[in-house]
């Protein structure tokens, strides 16, 4: 007679294993670095790819033939040669596709076309508030994404892409306990836009999508291209991105990939309780919170407790522009106390690179506070090597990155 546990013993060993789930950045990866070594013309043919990529000639074979009966990349002519068969060359099918991408903020998107080789076609901007609610920011963002696309048919869209600012799910798609965005909370974005254009949706955290969008700046800025499954060799391995804007926020890059942590948080600065912030209330429901001093819209409320005329992000930078002490000396402080926290993610994390980005980012006084607490609390081997420097890819960073995992979303169902 079988008792109920050795029942469940047997049944657990003939159960079939959870079939793993398919991992788009990985499987995507080695098609994207073929079409931007393509597209880049560091390598337009099937040996050259193979040599430049590092990959077997067969797996070279494979790709580029779903790629070509995908209809994104074409073979024809001959590369010049110095003996035997000439091979054929590879270049990019003029209409083969294109994927659409946006970068949310608190009161406006950075919107974003892109080429199947993850290179931006174009982009606008577009003033938008969050706080409107998911469906008809979303409505918004479609009718946007369709005047950007122009004279683009609807069909050549291979996917969609979205960055928003609060903790999002990449495998639900969704916003989880976003403390500035009301009504978000776990709305599937990524299943709406989905079924609203019937198209594969991507959706990420905004500062990871600059995260992986600085990598790609930096590595095309080096002239370089991606691995099969890593960011552009040209490009940090391991990189914190920081985004100071309306509010503040860190992507990490860790070997070549973005790394999310178990539920999608890591890299939430902002809701770092910093003593040095007293005892301010945060909108997240607890105080002494990093945001409250480094966060665009706090350093913006302050100003105004000060009697000065300041109430968009741009009001701030004008301010420093034009010398106001106050502002200056408040936004100082902001970086002062952001370079004393971020020090301890770097001793720890150990980055080649520190990636500053945002519009509070482009304020010189700011940067130059976080560089010097850098320098002053970190070990020095730990920034020995550092790298730390505005954003290169600047205001596209969010699409150029969300695009980039919207993109590799396509090439898995090629």
């Amino acid at each position: 007679m079988t008792t109920s546990a050795g029942a469940t013993r047997t049944a657990a060993r003939h159960a079939r294993p959870p079939r793993p789930v398919r991992d788009a950045e990985l499987a995507g990866g080695t098609s994207s670095a073929i079409l931007r070594a393509v597209a880049g013309g560091a390598a337009t043919d099937r040996a050259a790819l193979a040599r430049r990529l590092g990959l077997a000639p067969s797996t070279v074979t494979v790709k580029v033939g779903e790629l070509i009966a995908a209809g994104v990349l074409v073979e024809a002519g001959a590369a010049s040669a110095t003996g035997g068969r000439p091979a054929r060359v590879l270049r990019l099918t003029p209409d083969g596709g294109c994927i659409l991408a946006a970068e949310l903020g608190r009161h406006h998107a950075r919107i974003g076309l892109l080429d199947m080789s993850g290179s931006l076609v174009r982009s606008s901007d577009l003033a938008l508030d969050v706080a409107a609610g998911p469906e008809p920011v979303l409505e918004e963002l479609v009718r946007a994404w369709t005047e950007l696309r122009g004279a683009i048919p609807a069909s050549a869209v291979r996917a969609v892409g979205v960055a928003l600012p609060g903790p999002v799910s990449s495998r639900s798609g969704a916003v989880d306990s976003p403390a500035a965005m009301p009504g978000w909370h776990r709305f599937p974005v990524g299943a709406h836009l989905s079924q609203e254009l019937g198209l594969p949706a991507v959706v990420e955290n905004d500062a990871n999508a600059m995260a992986l969008g600085e990598c790609t700046a930096l590595g095309a800025a080096q002239g370089e291209d991606d691995d099969a499954a890593g960011p552009p060799s040209g490009a940090p391995a391991n990189l914190l991105f920081v985004k100071a804007g309306s509010s503040v926020g860190c992507g990490l890059v860790l070997d070549g990939r973005l790394y999310r942590g178990a539920t999608a948080l890591a890299g939430d600065l902002a809701h770092v309780v910093v003593g040095a912030t007293g005892d301010a209330p945060c909108n997240c429901g607890n105080r002494g919170c990093l945001d409250t001093v480094v966060g665009g819209s706090y350093i913006l409320a302050d100003l105004r407790s000060r009697g000065i005329d300041a109430h968009e992000p741009m009001d701030i930078a004008r301010l420093v522009g034009d010398g106001d002490a106050v502002a200056t000396t408040r936004v100082r402080a902001a970086g002062r106390l952001l370079g004393q926290t971020l020090s301890a993610v770097v001793n720890f994390v150990n980055p080649d690179a520190v990636v500053l980005g945002g519009l509070i980012s482009t304020l010189e006084p700011f940067v130059a506070a976080v560089r010097s607490q850098l320098y002053e609390n970190c070990h020095p081997l730990a920034t020995r090597d550092l790298r730390i420097a505005r954003s290169v890819a600047g205001a596209d960073a969010g699409v150029l990155g969300v695009g980039q995992l919207a993109l590799r979303q396509a090439l898995t169902s090629l």
